[in-house]
């Protein structure tokens, strides 16, 4: 996907990252791409190292973030293959690191409407024009894993009117904010979760993710040159009025 691609180490005060960061070339954009599981997919959801792989982004100046997660339906009409752009989120996720203000300078950012409202907009319309199955809106209740979840969490997580389930959305988007950096997530749609009375398998969303996987390269692909080189939201002034 990315021309002229290297790959480089950033060292952060949080620790290492998942993996080495790839920066090149898509079109006359650059890009950097982290593996969120490290490139083996070693790395359990809730252990990522969240705040070093954001922090090392910001450090390479990146201001915009489009996340990749699979996740699980809970919805009937949002089915295997769909893609969603989440609007909101619930965190259900126990003892994750999820701030970069812990003593010294507090700080309360508002997450009312955590993802970039200007990137939200931009893959919206590409969807659209691509044709692709798509949600312009979902909430999606971040578990801790790596566990999936019982028959009786994910038919309370439905009764709540939660569109999707997955690990890895949380804390990653607050940290985004933090950093005033635009956040925008594309979620995959790789199954039903467990209200539908089939237990998913790892193998079963492996399996979707391989056959999906061309749609979501080819809606980055697309859209990425579409997102105006100047940033028009608020996500860049997230600090404003956050810090005590």
């Amino acid at each position: 996907m990315l021309s002229d691609a290297e790959e480089i180490k950033i060292n952060t005060p949080y620790g290492k990252t998942s993996d080495l960061i790839s920066i090149g070339s898509l079109g006359r954009r650059r890009i950097a791409f982290i593996s969120r599981h490290g490139h083996r997919h070693q790395i359990p959801p809730h252990l990522v190292p969240y705040r070093a792989n954001l922090y090392a982004l910001k450090e390479l100046g990146v201001k915009r973030v489009i996340a990749a997660s699979a996740v699980g339906s809970l919805r009937v009409d949002y089915k295997p293959g769909d893609f969603v752009i989440l609007d909101q989120f619930v965190d259900r996720t126990k003892w994750r690191e999820d701030t970069y203000y812990e003593g010294g300078q507090v700080c309360h950012v508002s997450t009312a409407d955590p993802f970039c409202t200007e990137l939200r907009q931009v893959f919206i319309n590409s969807t659209e024009q691509l044709g692709l199955p798509a949600h312009d809106t979902g909430t999606y209740v971040c578990i801790h894993g790596p566990r999936f979840s019982t028959r009786a969490e994910s038919k309370l997580y439905k009764s709540w009117g939660m569109d999707v389930v997955g690990m890895t959305l949380f804390p990653e988007v607050s940290l985004a904010r933090e950093l005033e950096m635009c956040y925008v997530s594309v979620a995959m749609v790789t199954d039903y979760d467990v209200w539908a009375e089939k237990p998913v398998s790892s193998e079963e969303i492996l399996s979707m993710m391989s056959r999906n996987i061309e749609n979501f390269k080819r809606l980055v692909t697309e859209t990425i040159p579409k997102i105006p080189r100047t940033r028009h939201c608020d996500c860049d002034s997230a600090l404003k009025t956050a810090l005590i």
